[in-house]
């Protein structure tokens, strides 16, 4: 345990800082002339002649090499090894010192610290300049996608008051399968079998849940159930599914302005833009606003077997929320939209994490139709947890014993149903 100074710093962050100000010196971050092995033998010997005198152990200039390495030439300086640690799927910057990262369902946070709120800022301009972007003053909110496909979100200082902040949504490099969520008990063989039916059936079905529930990834896997054989269009705020099963697809993505205002592309224009190019679906990553009207009469239109998310509590809710979307979108009679949920969505999957941090689907609901003006829920899975008499509890997923009403669906594509 090293003595600290004024600032709080010990002799091994001052060292840190001696190091990286040398080596910022001598070597750009992006200076390609240098590979990424003969930086690190120059950090070495730079780290090791500072401190020399030091009595610091192997460990930590071991420590200081990696920060340094880091620190001058990966984008993300002290964040990086958290970035390529797999098990890593979120990291979440409040302000230079509070850094939490989420690991295996669990939010930790972590002794690694930026020195000074200018470290963090270069690490924000760093990121948003890989993809033409600027943050600052007048432009202090960004999102953007990193090449390994995760998701960045960074508020700046003058909106934040304990920023910059930085939230960095990580995705795993191999696709989650429906088999594997079988086996992490999201969902039981019994369900997935019927929903597999369901999108050869070509079903609409959209997923329901609260923030960080899996959505994306249940919805990744079930796209594996679509032949091969179909077109397919996705359309996402940031590129996040990884269909690996479809040849004729078409991956698009929305477009934020630029500086001067212009160039903005939305989930509403790539909806319409999509319907021109002859798609047997069209899966929107993720509904938030005026673009569910789009979505609904893409699905009423011919174009059935389409997937789609959205944030809500429940199927009841996410059914509100969709009638609260549409009008923003339009002025139109509020029987007039339900007709279009009813008519347009089939199916609702409800995802949930638990206090185990487990994410499980909770629901899946058929719509069946309007009754006295009320859209009609139909029950067909529901999550039950039983206490035990001797402690402890026993949870699952089961059906309900509801019958289906659009099983006559399953006859105009050929898929037996019992």
């Amino acid at each position: 345990m090293f003595s600290t100074n004024k600032k709080g710093e010990t002799m091994k962050d001052v060292l840190t800082k001696s190091c990286i100000e040398k080596t910022r010196n001598v070597i750009k971050i992006s200076d390609e002339k240098y590979s990424d092995e003969s930086v690190k033998e120059m950090i070495e010997g730079i780290v090791l002649e500072i401190t020399r005198a030091s009595g610091l152990s192997y460990k930590d200039k071991k420590e200081i090499i990696d920060i340094v390495f880091n620190s001058t030439r990966k984008d993300l300086d002290i964040l990086q090894p958290y970035a390529e640690d797999e098990d890593v799927t979120e990291i979440m910057v409040n302000g230079p010192e509070n850094i939490f990262i989420e690991k295996s369902g669990n939010i930790y946070r972590i002794k690694d610290k930026f020195s000074d709120r200018e470290q963090l800022e270069e690490v924000i301009r760093r990121v948003a300049a890989k993809v033409h972007r600027e943050i600052n003053d007048m432009n202090p909110i960004v999102d953007v996608r990193l090449e390994d496909g995760s998701r960045v979100n960074a508020v700046y200082k003058n909106i934040a008051l304990n920023g910059p902040i930085l939230t960095i949504r990580k995705f795993p490099k191999k696709s989650i399968k429906m088999e594997d969520l079988i086996r992490f008990q999201t969902i039981t063989p019994e369900a997935a079998e019927m929903l597999e039916k369901m999108v050869k059936g070509k079903f609409n079905i959209f997923i329901s849940g609260g923030t960080s529930s899996g959505k994306t990834t249940f919805l990744n896997a079930l796209s594996d159930y679509i032949p091969k054989e179909e077109r397919i269009i996705t359309i996402e705020d940031s590129a996040e599914l990884k269909i690996e099963n479809i040849e004729n697809l078409v991956t698009m993505e929305t477009k934020n302005a630029n500086v001067q205002g212009k160039g903005e592309v939305t989930i509403r224009q790539l909806i319409k833009t999509s319907l021109r190019m002859r798609p047997d679906r069209i899966i929107v990553g993720e509904v938030r606003g005026a673009e569910a009207l789009d979505m609904l009469q893409a699905m009423n239109t011919g174009h059935e077997g389409s997937l789609s998310t959205g944030h809500a509590n429940s199927p009841e809710g996410m059914v509100s929320r969709l009638e609260a979307m549409v009008l923003s979108a339009a002025e139109l009679p509020l029987d007039a939209i339900r007709k279009q949920i009813a008519s347009a969505i089939d199916i609702i999957v409800h995802l949930g994490r638990l206090n185990d941090k487990t994410r499980r689907v909770l629901k899946i609901t058929e719509i069946i139709g309007l009754k006295d003006g009320e859209i009609i829920l139909n029950p067909l899975f529901e999550y039950k947890r039983t206490d035990k008499e001797k402690g402890g509890y026993v949870e699952s997923l089961e059906a309900t014993g509801n019958h289906l009403y659009k099983a006559d669906k399953f006859q105009i594509t050929g898929i037996r149903w019992e």
